[in-house]
């Protein structure tokens, strides 16, 4: 299944003693239309605050329902803000986490003096003046197989800090700085981690190159704090053709934010 949800008012994905998760919503709401407990495994476990595109899921069950069911009856049951887009049967040996090849993450940031109040938890707020040349040179640094130690939280569970980023792309949308991001997987807290180091080059703070030393030395104490959650999208998920997956296509700001074509958005 391929769902699609705002992350604002739930705390993340994962499930977790005190509910109010994205998966406990799925969970229950499959559970209902099977008439069995169904516990689900995705490619992506967001924070709390950050939004799905595209996020791909699969489960078993013993039920048989139409793929109709599946889709609309379970968006009956979910709460507002998710939404189940797909749903097929598959292989036996398919694996929603482990057969992705590849991940994209968008994050949305608002430059301006002023905050956000219509798009409030849709996109991540910075005030000051940014520099976008000195980022893209930043950014540039980033792309290719790298210990990202100094981009990763310091509760990250993964086994090893070396990710291969296959792009990264940084483009102003009159007062709207989207950060497109391609990776075989994220640590946790990569891509905030980036776009936190980015903006501090961005502003002036420090040099593109210190972008390349963070590389090198590896400290995250050395690095930007974690920025905000709010304006971070699980864009889509990368699998196999021989998965016959609907492949994920990247919306265009108006998409995710209605009125903010480059037309419509006011600059400063």
């Amino acid at each position: 299944m391929v769902l699609e949800y705002d992350g604002s008012s739930f705390y993340g994905w994962q499930s977790q003693p005190g509910g109010n998760t994205v998966q406990d919503a799925v969970e229950a709401a499959l559970s209902e239309i099977a008439g069995e407990a169904i516990r689900v495994i995705t490619a992506g476990r967001t924070d709390a605050g950050v939004h799905a595109i595209h996020q791909v899921l699969h489960f078993d069950t013993r039920a048989e329902r139409p793929m109709s069911a599946w889709v609309r009856g379970t968006n009956a049951l979910l709460p507002g803000g998710i939404a189940m887009l797909w749903a097929s049967r598959t292989a036996d040996d398919f694996h929603a986490r482990y057969c992705a090849i590849e991940r994209c993450y968008l994050y949305l940031l608002l430059n301006h003096p002023v905050r956000p109040g219509l798009h409030q938890h849709k996109v991540g707020w910075f005030h000051q003046p940014l520099h976008l040349e000195s980022m893209q040179m930043a950014a540039r640094m980033l792309v290719g197989e790298h210990d990202f130690s100094a981009f990763r939280a310091a509760e990250c569970q993964a086994k090893s800090p070396v990710r291969t980023v296959t792009k990264l792309e940084i483009a102003r949308v009159g007062n709207i700085v989207a950060f497109e991001l391609r990776a075989n997987a994220f640590l946790h807290h990569m891509v905030r981690n980036i776009v936190g180091c980015l903006i501090y080059v961005g502003k002036g703070k420090f040099r593109p190159d210190w972008i390349g030393k963070l590389l090198e030395n590896g400290k995250r104490s050395e690095a930007a704090p974690t920025f905000s959650a709010s304006g971070l999208y699980l864009a889509g998920v990368a699998y196999d053709a021989r998965w016959k997956l609907p492949p994920f296509v990247e919306p265009s700001l108006a998409a995710i934010m209605p009125g903010t074509t480059r037309s419509a958005v006011v600059t400063s």
